[in-house]
């Protein structure tokens, strides 16, 4: 205690520090209530309950029900190094926070940066005017520094010396500099868009191009409306697609961090809030289903439905399940081949939905190997991280996943024989030229997972990759001799 007095009076004012998007690139309430969504996705209601009992209830609730790994949160590095900085001065350091307590002290000793700390209970949410007030009365008017970066904020840098800017929300360092004691600005948050543009995933619409295998397989590409049907359809549901991926990512933020690449996504390290992500969600997915139901036919529709809820349900519960996952995953790829039938209203053969099921399949086992053999070069023996996987199934998977591509490569063997395909193709025994090219790219996308060598979704690398590029256009050029 001697200690402490002793910097009160020979170091300059206490510096007095936010936690919520100032030292944490992220916001706890909503980190909190995304863990508990995790955990108890059953239990929705319960936070509504405890809403209105009060937003100090709802924290105080979130805190003590939900498992927070305070090592792993996104903590504003540029926000870290100056409070060492400040503190090797002698100077007094205090965390003041409308974050939950029990949170609170355990940041305080995991980073072990402050000598007291100031936080929400049950009953108080210590935010703006509190936080002010309380601060007020124990150091004075103008009798401490205060760092954060809120609309909220505004009222604790009018009393305090200095105000210390750190990455500061829209239109807030402006209002902030208006009241004329802004000391320093730390981390201003430029080009968000890019950012958007990872959370979006917008290279995963490559994947949106399955759409068009009906049209492809029933002859009919050179028709215009069919086309602009398409682009509707592509649109509709990359919009969907985004929606599933930005929630997916909200859901996963503590598997994430714990990721060696997947903690870079923008949610994951605090790049883009939580809050922008949980309005983002709703927003994308009324665009989708306005552009379905204005543009395109209701079976369409149906379909983007179906493959929403089970992108929710994969999410939620099956993507931790072993075996289940991939067939599920498999199921995800297929349906955008439905969703292209119902938008261009032709039939789906059988063969079509086999080939697709055998041959997503595999691509799904090779994101799980790429995962698991990741986990193996990290040395982690353990069940990976929210998957049913152990780096011991790897040569189960390869297995699993070699022979299920064979057997597409089987089945469009037997479709070369259908009397459809008869009746389709003037020259149909020239498909089987088709059969050697699926198999060596089926074995080199495997030889390449085995190698390390496949870092993205199987399918966007199909669409990416020169060589998968020059396959394609070989398989689409037999069909088209074979017509």
């Amino acid at each position: 205690m001697d200690g402490i007095q002793g910097r009160v009076l020979a170091a300059p004012p206490p510096l007095v520090v936010d936690l919520d998007g100032t030292l944490l690139r992220s916001d706890l309430l909503f980190e909190t209530a995304m863990a508990f969504i995790r955990h108890y996705p059953l239990q929705v209601f319960r936070l509504f309950v405890w809403l209105f009992q009060g937003k100090a209830a709802l924290k105080q609730h979130l805190a003590l029900s939900t498992p927070i790994d305070v090592a792993w949160l996104p903590y504003n590095a540029q926000v870290v190094d100056y409070i060492k900085a400040e503190r090797q001065t002698g100077r007094l350091i205090i965390l003041a926070t409308a974050a939950h307590g029990s949170i609170a002290e355990r940041i305080a000793q995991h980073l072990q940066l402050f000598d007291q700390v100031w936080a929400s209970d049950g009953a108080t949410n210590l935010s703006a005017h509190r936080k002010r007030d309380l601060l007020v009365s124990h150091y004075g008017e103008g009798g401490f520094d205060y760092m954060g970066n809120s609309r909220d904020d505004l009222c604790v840098w009018a009393v305090s010396r200095n105000a210390i800017v750190a990455r500061p929300l829209a239109g807030v360092e402006r209002q902030a500099r208006a009241q004329g004691n802004v000391a320093q600005v730390i981390d201003s948050i430029s080009h968000p868009w890019r950012d958007w543009r990872k959370a979006l995933r917008l290279h995963q619409w490559l994947k949106n191009a399955l759409l068009f295998v009906p049209l492809l397989a029933a002859h009919q590409v050179q028709q215009s409306q069919q086309l602009l049907d398409g682009l509707w359809a592509f649109l509709c549901f990359g919009l969907c697609a985004s929606s599933v991926y930005v929630l997916n990512d909200l859901l996963d933020l503590a598997d994430d961090r714990h990721h060696r690449s997947k903690r870079e996504r923008p949610f994951a390290s605090g790049h883009l809030s939580i809050k922008a992500g949980l309005i983002a969600v709703p927003l994308l997915l009324i665009a989708a289903f306005a552009g379905a139901a204005a543009l395109l036919p209701w079976p369409f529709s149906a379909v983007l439905a179906a493959y929403y809820l089970l992108t929710l349900v994969y999410s939620l519960y099956l993507k931790r399940h072993m075996a289940v996952d991939v067939i599920v995953l498999a199921m995800l790829y297929t349906t955008r081949i439905l969703a292209g039938a119902a938008a261009f209203q032709l039939p789906l053969t059988f063969w079509i939905l086999a080939f697709s099921m055998f041959l997503f399949l595999s691509l799904a086992l090779v994101k799980r190997y790429a995962e698991l053999r990741d986990a193996r070069l990290r040395e982690v023996d353990s069940k990976t991280r929210g998957r049913g996987y152990y780096p011991g199934d790897l040569d189960m998977i390869a297995s699993l996943g070699a022979s299920s591509g064979n057997l597409s490569v089987m089945v469009l063997a037997l479709y070369i024989h259908e009397g459809t395909t008869v009746a389709l193709y003037a020259h149909p025994h020239v498909i089987w030229l088709a059969c050697p090219l699926l198999l060596f790219w089926i074995t080199r996308v495997w030889m390449l997972t085995h190698r390390g060598m496949m870092n993205e979704d199987p399918v966007v690398f199909a669409l990416r990759d020169r060589v998968s590029q020059g396959v394609g256009a070989l398989f689409l050029l037999v069909f088209w001799i074979a017509a």
